[in-house]
């Protein structure tokens, strides 16, 4: 059985742990890969992404009954695509003896692996998980892999079980794979008795190399019986053999004669576990690796890609002198964050929300944990959209892909705020046009991209409200208002998005979808009517009164205009209104690259092509979304937002895509069911519609799936998560990493939303209230250090249970809405508020 101080979600078996990698790190130090059969692998520690890379490194036992001994691989039976290679199996140490059985459960940060062997006398249940605590972005930014063996005795005698973790010291490595001599281990033992390999770097490594830094494991469950600073040096992998024989042998170590170039250094502990008991081991492999250089601009190829710029450092290592440091501040503070970790994990899995949809919210905060994201030495958080396979993927804190996520501001506002003063102080211009791409470093570097995204830019002004609702920090909004209120006034300079300012955004609209629109279009005009709604809230609440009316009657003529003519009866299409030439575009609204056919939007500006046009977009009510949570109101009419939801699962949805054509990159597949990112439904298509529309992204997806839970469309909602939740089942996918644009992408945060959407809840800071819908259930409320559950009941009663800092919250229920149906409902599918 698996252990119950660990929550689970998500059980698999068989196959179905092939693609399993939960990323186990800390929020801007790099990770480990935790795999579904308890094995480590994916070491991306070395300030860029890894995928593929490893060190021999594992954890064994020996068990002694007093009638027979066994050793083993803490781990399951090597899978079926893993046989096959021209040499035999490719994966690391596939020749050791390992349970024949296993199975994998998972509840993001927390994952484990049964291992069962019917020849043992025990049960072995291995756990990985990294701190995750909200609105501690310090303790949830360790670089740790906390790794714990749980053995339960279940036969009739006492066993003698020595369990040994054994690390190679990968520092330095290079990205050919090889890492220099001359790395070390050194023993260290505290009072507390936790005993440490600290490692050392080799001075062969340059002192700015990015793999240059350290690495340490300790033990913390009791006294460490024999350990090794190195295996042996020896030929034909017997280094290897030497260990195992080693260990085998008596469970105990001997240092070798002469150590091995690349020093792997091993620790064992040895319990007694009488018949029917259980015994902890519990190990930490901690890294510091300090050289983090800026993003560039200009692509590169490899070795460097967009990694060549100067040195910006990382926070997490101005913490801690080294690895063995952090192991020094961690020990202390495990139990805590352990504890604070399961409150808020069990803060999702005690909730009313679909199981499917409790697996998304947890599972893709992974992100944050990836090598996607990172903080510099001052403590700024930035991030790329994904990963490569060794190197970052688009770079520069995207504004109109961190439009969509939902869980850094909820889980972590401090560092939000961190990435709103990106935003509005240092991307931004004197005009108030907002670099989409952040430059690094920051000072030099901020505003070097020279084009605004029309929905990144909108979008962050939504942001922005949304973060200082959540907190309350009057102070600082006010400090970056001036900032924001000139974002807002860029959209109507001349030849701008708006420049008649009519509320509509007739401009050139560089935008998500890596092209510029032209014309009025549903998915941005969900943006700037929510920035127009968040930025009179702001302005009021800063005392320009004058400024939120100004605001307010744009907001007022912009949605009346959207319904009227963006609205076609079933969704909100997109007016294709030419500028003619490039000069009736204000300067920084449209991309251009070098280069022969370099992928930008449209060179015809007469009859421009890459365009939506009369499609329906799975995003077209994004803003919308984001609004909603955040307590506004953007002004559309609800009878045609409710049609428009109805039209996307009715157009986009396919429940197979073996019929599907698709020129670019394929997200689902086969049988795989999802949500395409635009249908033509009734003809129209352009002949070249913009690039992306054939696909299938887990993020638009999920901001679909807010926006229905919002309005209380639960079952259409959750069928959607599910859908996507299927097709990352580890079979085939990994659940820990939904892509797009590379590996852990920021897009696919958007399921965080999803935690408040079901009651439709709004936290307001500020009044010290919890808003939401009379949903009986219990509901999970993320706002920083405010976690815990509402219970509704049937009579229309909630109580708050949980914990939080200040005064306490109210809890405001809404007054039953009379029912709103759309113009066209699906046959089957309404489900009235």
């Amino acid at each position: 059985m698996f252990d119950d101080d660990r929550p689970w979600l998500r059980r698999c078996t068989g196959q179905d742990r092939a693609h399993i990698v939960l990323p186990v790190g800390g929020i801007g130090t790099g990770c480990i890969g935790f795999g579904g059969r308890g094995q480590l692998l994916d070491w991306e520690l070395f300030n860029r992404p890894a995928k593929g890379s490893s060190a021999d490194t594992f954890f064994a036992l020996r068990l002694d009954d007093g009638e027979r001994v066994s050793t083993r691989v803490l781990e399951a039976a090597l899978l079926e695509h893993e046989y096959a290679g021209p040499h035999g199996s490719r994966t690391a140490l596939h020749g050791l003896p390992r349970f024949p059985r296993g199975e994998f459960a998972a509840a993001y940060p927390f994952g484990q692996a049964l291992l069962t062997d019917p020849e043992l006398p025990v049960v072995a249940t291995v756990s990985a998980y990294n701190p995750l605590v909200p609105s501690d972005a310090e303790a949830s930014g360790l670089p740790l892999f906390v790794h714990r063996t749980r053995l339960r005795n279940t036969s009739d005698r006492t066993v003698r079980a020595a369990v040994c973790g054994s690390l190679q010291h990968i520092a330095g490595r290079g990205r050919d794979g090889r890492t220099p001599a001359g790395n070390s281990f050194s023993l260290v033992t505290t009072a507390e008795g936790t005993t440490t390999l600290a490692g050392r770097c080799s001075d062969a490594v340059a002192q700015d190399d990015e793999a240059r830094g350290s690495l340490a494991l300790a033990a913390v469950d009791g006294p460490v019986t024999s350990h090794r600073l190195t295996w042996a040096h020896r030929s034909w992998g017997d280094s290897l053999l030497d260990f195992w024989d080693d260990f085998a042998d008596d469970g105990r170590l001997e240092a070798p004669d002469e150590g091995a170039r690349v020093p792997t250094g091993s620790l064992v502990v040895t319990k007694e576990i009488p018949p029917g008991e259980s015994a902890d081991f519990t190990f930490l492999i901690a890294w510091h690796f300090p050289n983090r250089r800026a993003w560039t601009h200009h692509f590169a190829g490899p070795p460097d890609y967009g990694h060549g710029g100067p040195l910006v450092g990382n926070h997490y290592t101005g913490r801690f002198t080294d690895a063995a440091d952090v192991i020094r501040h961690a020990v202390p503070r495990l139990a805590d964050d352990l504890r604070r970790t399961r409150a808020y994990v069990e803060t999702v899995t005690g909730s009313d929300l679909p199981d499917a949809v409790q697996d998304a919210v947890l599972s893709n905060t992974a992100v944050l944990k990836s090598p996607t994201c990172f903080r510099i030495a001052d403590g700024t958080f930035l991030a790329w959209e994904g990963g490569n396979t060794d190197h970052g993927s688009c770079h520069g804190s995207c504004t109109h892909v961190w439009n969509y996520q939902y869980a850094l501001e909820q889980l972590f506002p401090d560092l939000a705020w961190t990435m709103r003063e990106v935003e509005f102080v240092h991307s931004l211009d004197d005009r108030g046009r907002m670099s989409f791409r952040a430059g690094l470093p920051l000072a030099t570097e901020g505003t070097a991209w020279p084009v605004a995204a029309a929905d990144g830019q909108l979008g962050a002004l939504l942001r922005l409200h949304r973060t200082w609702r959540l907190t309350g920090r009057d102070d600082l909004l006010a400090a970056l208002w001036p900032g924001a209120r000139k974002a807002l006034e860029f959209t109507w300079l001349p030849l701008g998005w708006d420049a008649d300012r009519d509320g509509l955004m007739e401009g050139c609209q560089h935008s998500t979808s890596d092209v510029e629109y032209y014309g009025p279009n549903g998915v941005n005009q969900s943006w700037y009517l929510g920035a127009l709604a968040a930025s009179a809230e702001m302005a009021r609440a800063l005392g320009e009164p004058d400024f939120a009316a100004d605001c307010e009657q744009l907001l007022a003529r912009g949605a009346a205009a959207t319904d009227t003519e963006l609205f076609n009866g079933e969704y909100y299409a997109h007016q294709v209104r030419p500028p003619g030439s490039a000069d009736r575009i204000a300067d920084g609204l449209r991309i251009r690259y070098d280069g022969d056919n370099p992928d930008v939007g449209s060179d015809d500006l007469v009859d421009p092509d890459l365009q939506i046009g009369p499609g329906c977009m799975t995003d077209q009510l994004a803003g919308h979304a984001l609004a909603l949570l955040g307590g506004l109101d953007d002004r559309l009419d609800p009878a045609h937002v409710r049609t428009a939801l109805h039209s996307i699962v009715r157009h986009n949805h396919r429940d197979e895509f073996h019929t599907h054509f698709n020129h670019l990159r394929s997200y689902a597949l086969g049988d795989e069911h999802g949500l395409l990112n635009c249908t033509y439904p009734h003809g129209g298509r352009p002949e070249r519609p913009f690039p992306y529309c054939h696909e299938v992204w887990t993020g638009l997806e999920y901001t679909a799936a807010v926006a229905l839970a919002a309005h209380g469309l639960h079952d259409l909602a959750r069928h959607i998560v599910e859908d996507v939740r299927a097709r990352y089942s580890g079979r085939t996918r990994n659940p820990f990493n939904e892509v797009e644009c590379g590996n852990h992408y920021v897009r696919s945060m958007a399921s965080f939303g999803l935690a408040h959407a079901w009651p439709r809840t709004v936290v307001d800071a500020r009044s010290r209230t919890i808003t939401l819908d009379p949903l009986p259930g219990r509901w999970p409320v993320l706002a920083g250090s405010l976690v815990g559950t509402v219970q509704v009941t049937e009579e229309g009663t909630a109580r708050f249970t949980g914990s939080h800092e200040g005064e306490p919250y109210a809890v405001v229920l809404r007054r039953p809405a009379p029912p709103v149906r759309a113009i066209r409902d699906t046959p089957g599918q309404e489900t009235p508020r």
